[in-house]
């Protein structure tokens, strides 16, 4: 668990500031702030290196919370800054999903504000939770499953009554089969709907990581969606988040917001 330098401020009462460095002592004085570190004084706030402390640097870190509404289910898309920078979105998550890394030139510039979209990261395979959160195509059950090529195995599915692979199954798709449990199987290479000359299968690549090769006990085979790539956002009833900044000239961030949605399940 990280360490905080605390502050407590007479005016207010109360403790406004956290600091991520340990002076020995420290104290205001004609309009400039002091510590001591090690024996050592410094003065603050007049070194041309932002973000560097006792000749050490470290970024500049804010963590706060989007909880308007509370009691309602949001789908969380973006993330914008009222800043003179884009800053890293190094967390971000609800109370039922966790956001993906946005990097600082993922921001896109628009009327002096930064926007980035928010997106779930992609896990692979999906875990149970997940499942009800993306989108879910089944195809059908197999005739035939050749895996002598494990990095391209065949999976064969009727075309006479026809087991019509879906249009929306695409490359890159992860496919699962019930036996009866849910089963990861690989990622999908190919897609072959050529039903004059008797093709109907996919190509699935079985030796990525945690996947299962089929065998020819599967009943049904089902695809889904990279996560992020279909991503909308993030869902939860709020979203904290944490923004670092790592620029050694001045940055000044005046506010952040997020454009929300009410989620209709």
């Amino acid at each position: 668990m990280p360490l905080y330098t605390l502050t407590y401020d007479e005016g207010v009462q109360g403790f406004p500031s956290f600091y991520t460095f340990y002076p020995d002592w420290m104290i205001g004085m004609n309009n400039y702030f002091y510590s001591y570190y090690q024996g050592d004084l410094w003065r603050h706030n007049v070194n041309q290196l932002r973000n560097y402390y006792y000749g050490s640097f470290s970024p500049s870190i804010m963590k706060s919370v989007f909880n308007e509404l509370p009691l309602q289910n949001k789908i969380f898309k973006t993330i914008a800054l009222e800043s003179t920078d884009p800053w890293q979105l190094s967390t971000s998550f609800t109370d039922q999903q966790a956001g993906n890394f946005v990097a600082t030139n993922w921001y896109e510039e628009k009327e002096g504000d930064w926007f980035a979209f928010l997106r779930a990261p992609n896990s692979t395979p999906l875990a149970a939770a997940d499942f009800p959160l993306r989108s879910v195509n089944g195809l059908g059950n197999s005739i035939t499953i050749d895996t002598t090529n494990p990095a391209a195995a065949i999976i064969n599915f009727s075309i006479s009554p026809l087991v019509e692979i879906s249009s929306i199954v695409s490359i890159g798709d992860d496919l699962y089969y019930n036996v009866p449990t849910r089963i990861y199987a690989g990622e999908i290479t190919n897609v072959v709907r050529d039903y004059p000359n008797g093709d109907n299968y996919i190509v699935v690549d079985t030796t990525v990581a945690a996947a299962t090769p089929p065998t020819l006990d599967v009943t049904y085979f089902f695809t889904a969606k990279n996560q992020t790539a279909e991503s909308h956002g993030i869902l939860g009833h709020y979203n904290v988040f944490q923004l670092q900044n790592f620029n050694v000239t001045p940055t000044e961030l005046f506010a952040t917001r997020s454009e929300v949605m009410k989620s209709f399940p």
